[in-house]
């Protein structure tokens, strides 16, 4: 396996964040723990973007609580979902967008095709 150093230092840019945010735009999603809406995110999407950034550069990003909710199952009971703010899911998104890249060869072919919404799958 190929070795890569410094993969923290790729993310910090404002481009990656960008592309990031436009990904999570894409995804759409509701409001986190802050109440914060993407729309209200890209309201100031500069400033909110260059604060990420300072504060990955600065080693003193923190992600926020997850809002916990309930939805009902088709079967009957509940499911318990959890959103992230719309600054974690930038985070989220530039570090997939970075890591799948250099795991994604390492997947078993198999499970390439389940991998959409529901999750990374895992080479057995």
């Amino acid at each position: 396996m190929r070795k890569y150093y410094s993969l923290y230092g790729r993310m910090l840019n404002i481009y990656a964040l960008y592309r990031g945010f436009r990904k999570v735009w894409k995804a759409k999603g509701a409001a986190g723990i802050d109440r914060q809406s993407l729309s209200d995110y890209k309201l100031n999407l500069r400033d909110n973007l260059m604060q990420l950034l300072h504060e990955l550069q600065t080693k003193s990003y923190q992600p926020d609580p997850v809002l916990r909710v309930e939805i009902p199952k088709d079967g009957g009971g509940m499911r318990l979902l959890g959103i992230p703010t719309v600054r974690d899911r930038v985070v989220q998104q530039v570090l997939v967008d970075l890591l799948t890249p250099i795991f994604e060869p390492d997947f078993h072919p198999s499970c390439s095709e389940g991998t959409g919404k529901a999750g990374v799958p895992i080479k057995p």
